[in-house]
């Protein structure tokens, strides 16, 4: 199949996908985020040789949320080892939403079940090195400028401070987490960091750059350069399986079936081992806080590509 015709497939698809953007809703209790057009569906793919193909809003910015999970688990694995991080944070599903709390109460030790939902990320930038928040969070952007070969990739203001004003369940996690010495510094400078990591905006195209690193088991196919090691790559992978898409993780593994990792802004960043990496953008959310038509594209292109891993 050359590029013409993958592209133009893959609009046929999108064109598909979004007659369910008007079955969700926009996210609304980050108020910057209500603001977005929920009819909005894009997907950008990105191939081992760097090719791109794209169909939709795909230069349209969004903030990466809690893909950028991901991302900052990366850091903290190559910053502090496997052994670190994971007496801090799980690596099971918890079939609970992302911002439940129920489980860090009830389970013994009290640390978060995984780095997906937000107990978990919040622990997890909790460990990211640096001598104050600029520093630890210049440490993920750097990561995701290199990756995205995109030297500007920023915080996006507006949510960063929407987010910080709306953060009470988070910041009840975060005391938590610290009560039961999970984290260890500055809560609030944790959540901080936590909050401005959420809010790095980003466009589809640069998201389906970034699973390609992830598909390609941490090599840059651009410019030949490992960015980080092929066992954190797989760790990743493993978790967007397990946890990526909330809980929905099981579902989507069985309908898609491929690893990925939503937001409630509307991405999906989504990774075929080597074969490529996949930035979708659709602001509707169902009520698990998955982009509908975001997943059901993914699907269809799962279907008719014969994408799924399993």
């Amino acid at each position: 199949m050359n590029i013409e015709q993958a592209t133009k497939q893959l609009e046929r698809l999108r064109k598909q996908a979004s007659t369910c953007t008007g079955t969700g809703k926009v996210a609304s209790y980050i108020p910057e985020l209500a603001k977005e057009d929920p009819c909005q569906l894009g997907v950008s793919i990105c191939m081992p040789d760097g090719t791109i193909l794209s169909a939709g809003e795909v230069n349209k910015p969004f903030t990466l949320q809690s893909i950028s999970k991901i991302f900052s688990l990366i850091v903290a694995l190559c910053q502090n080892g496997h052994q670190y991080v994971f007496e801090r944070v799980g690596k099971e599903p918890t079939g609970d939403p992302f911002n439940s709390i129920i489980k860090l109460e009830t389970i013994k030790p009290h640390k978060p079940l995984n780095p997906m939902i937000n107990a978990g990320a919040i622990a997890v930038a909790g460990m990211i090195q640096g001598k104050n928040v600029q520093e630890r969070l210049e440490c993920l952007l750097d990561m995701l400028r290199k990756m995205t070969g995109n030297p500007n990739i920023h915080v996006n203001e507006a949510v960063y401070c929407s987010e910080k004003k709306t953060a009470d369940r988070n910041r009840a996690l975060a005391w938590f987490l610290k009560d039961s010495g999970v984290l260890t510094g500055d809560v609030e400078e944790t959540l901080d960091l936590y909050f401005q990591h959420c809010s790095i905006e980003v466009t589809a195209t640069e998201v389906a750059r970034l699973g390609m690193v992830l598909a390609a088991d941490g090599v840059d196919v651009r410019t030949g350069e490992r960015v980080f090691p092929a066992e954190i790559a797989r760790i990743c992978k493993t978790f967007m399986v397990t946890c990526g898409m909330y809980n929905a993780s099981g579902e989507f593994a069985i309908d898609v079936g491929i690893p990925a990792k939503s937001g409630v802004a509307g991405g999906i960043m989504a990774t075929v081992p080597q074969r490529m990496g996949i930035g979708v953008f659709g602001p509707a959310l169902d009520e698990k806080g998955n982009s509908v038509a975001g997943v059901k594209l993914l699907e269809l292109l799962s279907k008719e590509w014969n994408l799924g891993i399993f």
